[in-house]
């Protein structure tokens, strides 16, 4: 099931993507409310799908939890670039964007004055659905309401010099996420690929994940009480590289969809 959030005129709602009921097209169901706390009541209106603006999937109001250096060829990469030969991390390497970097397909990421390379990560996204605290590996999937497209946008000139990431992954537009939410995708070895006008640049599947999706989420409710609508980000493959005012990037997902942004 695809879950999107959408905007019409003036309101904005939840919704089911849909085949339209004459069968030519895509219609999205509006919800009641919001499925991560309210079901999947609906209010009976339907709308063309190529009516509606796609919005962030999620509302964002609690956190973003990322997952850094997740996938092999990314850590070695990351080691020519920032000279530290750490190897690839034993558990999950943790780090938080603020939910004000939040933005959906189509909008802007906007390159903030104080840095010169500013750079794509696409990334799977998991969607957490129930309240999650010290859950166990083989049960945090349950926790799960689906799962989304991602770009962890980085001023990696800002990181390497704060020494940290908070600042250099946590910029206003730095986290687009979308088109939809995919609650049940094949994920045992989808296809991960980020294109910059049009030219591939990242090409992973998710079956090169050191830390499974359970792990992540297992481990991560260890340290923080995860809420319906949190994020968590999985990890990106190798092949991150630099954005420029005008471009167009895009994160597709096997089984999810294509996310895009312009870059401002």
């Amino acid at each position: 099931m695809k879950v999107a959030r959408f905007r019409i005129d003036d309101e904005i709602a939840f919704g089911v993507l849909d085949q339209a009921e004459d069968g030519a097209g895509v219609e999205i169901v509006e919800l009641s409310g919001d499925p991560m706390v309210a079901g999947y009541a609906t209010t009976g209106r339907r709308f063309a799908f190529t009516d509606v603006q796609l919005l962030a999937p999620v509302i964002p109001r609690s956190k973003i939890v990322c997952v850094g250096k997740n996938y092999a060829d990314h850590v070695a990469e990351m080691q020519h670039v920032t000279g530290i030969d750490g190897g690839a991390p034993e558990e999950p390497l943790l780090f938080l964007k603020p939910n004000t970097a939040i933005v959906g397909p189509g909008d802007a990421i906007v390159r903030p004055a104080v840095s010169e390379r500013v750079e794509h990560e696409g990334e799977l996204a998991v969607v957490i659905g129930a309240l999650a605290k010290n859950v166990a590996e083989d049960e945090a999937l349950k926790y799960v309401f689906g799962f989304t497209c991602a770009n962890d946008v980085t001023a990696r000139d800002v990181q390497i010099k704060d020494g940290q990431w908070a600042r250099g992954k946590g910029f206003d537009t730095f986290c687009p996420l979308g088109p939809v939410i995919e609650t049940d995708p094949d994920l045992s070895d989808a296809r991960v690929v980020t294109r910059v006008n049009g030219e591939v640049r990242q090409d992973g599947r998710t079956s090169q994940l050191i830390h499974s999706l359970a792990r992540i989420v297992s481990y991560a409710s260890e340290a923080f009480t995860l809420l319906p609508g949190d994020v968590i980000l999985t990890g990106t493959p190798a092949g991150v590289g630099l954005l420029e005012a005008g471009d167009t990037v895009e994160v597709e997902i096997e089984g999810i969809g294509i996310l895009r942004n312009r870059v401002a």
